[in-house]
């Protein structure tokens, strides 16, 4: 017989008998360990051992070290075999239970949202919130070409493999296997129908990633999207320079910049569009899905040319002609300077 079950019954045999000699010895092993049926989660790191237990249940305000967990631990062996993990010692739990999915490893998964944020070093830090690495290890792979071959994918294109979406994972999770993860779920995104519609838009997925990032911080407005995509597309076909005002805000590492001036647009980097013609090395951010659908199913228009409204409403106004685009830009100017912003 394998010998998990072998322990797992031999354990069960002692709460029996536990429970035949006496209640008051072997009732404790059943109670709750927490004040409440809610989950109730405890954190234990590769540093955490028995005692620190203790503060940590303590810390929940919910639940703390009794007498059953004490003796669950001693009957199980408990004490020097912590493992790390997130785990549930509420819902209703029995100090036995506990004691036991907390020997064995059994942890409780946690819900991971992937942020939308601008560099990967940002999305190293927000990651690390979520989870038991920290941002040092996650942003020393991001930077690894060499490691990050083997997820089809460079320190450039790096924030595309992560979708965002909200995942069910383990908080144990290394960034090797995060990683692994989110090539996964990439190439589950990337549909034959949405492979097909960046074909058709003469793009590769990367290129789509990369346009939808530049989308994504040109607005927020979801309806606005595939107006924003269009426009960048007929740039892109007829050889215009991009001139995406986000993409000086990357380069220059600005992300609070509210006025782009000219000393910004003279900024030498390949992310700046108004100096290098087509897309850029790689995304300027983790692109949302929503971009990336806009960019395989943009607004047909001629537009060339996009501005932000004058009323600050979020939304923009195109233009076919440089002159449209002259007079839109003088009125959001205007805008600009009685505001005070700079």
């Amino acid at each position: 017989m394998n010998r998990k079950y072998v322990l797992r019954w031999s354990a069960l045999a002692i709460v029996v008998v536990l429970l035949l000699l006496g209640g008051a010895f072997g009732l404790p092993l059943l109670r709750s360990v927490s004040s409440t049926s809610e989950p109730v989660l405890v954190y234990l790191d590769q540093d955490d051992n028995f005692d620190s237990l203790a503060v940590k249940l303590k810390a929940t305000g919910k639940a703390e070290m009794n007498r059953g967990l004490r003796l669950a631990a001693r009957l199980l062996q408990y004490q020097d075999r912590v493992r790390p993990g997130c785990y549930d010692v509420g819902s209703g739990k029995s100090a036995w239970t506990v004691v036991w999915q907390l020997r064995a490893g059994h942890q409780q998964p946690i819900r991971l949202t992937i942020p939308q944020v601008w560099t990967k070093e940002q999305l190293a830090a927000r990651l690390s919130r979520q989870l038991m690495t920290d941002s040092a290890s996650l942003a020393s792979l991001f930077n690894d070409s060499t490691a990050l071959r083997a997820y089809d994918t460079s320190p450039e294109m790096l924030v595309s493999l992560f979708v965002p979406d909200t995942y069910e994972v383990y908080w144990t999770l290394t960034p090797e296997a995060l990683l692994k993860r989110m090539a996964k779920e990439q190439k589950a995104f990337w549909t034959d129908e949405r492979l097909a519609q960046a074909q058709q838009q003469g793009l590769t997925p990367d290129e789509v990633a990369i346009l939808a990032s530049i989308v994504d911080k040109e607005t927020t407005n979801v309806d606005e999207m595939p107006m924003v995509a269009g426009m960048y597309l007929n740039r892109l076909r007829t050889n215009m320079l991009l001139q995406a005002d986000p993409t000086v805000k990357f380069a220059l590492g600005n992300f609070a910049l509210r006025r782009i001036l000219n000393v910004h647009l003279a900024y030498d980097s390949p992310y700046n569009t108004y100096k290098y013609a087509g897309l850029p090395p790689g995304p300027i951010c983790v692109p949302s899905q929503q971009a990336i659908k806009a960019v395989l199913r943009p607004a047909e228009h001629n537009y060339l040319y996009m501005c932000a409204k004058e009323d600050f409403s979020n939304a923009h106004n195109f233009a076919t002609t440089y002159a449209e685009h002259l007079a839109n830009a003088r009125r959001y100017q205007q805008a600009l300077n009685q505001r005070g912003i700079k």
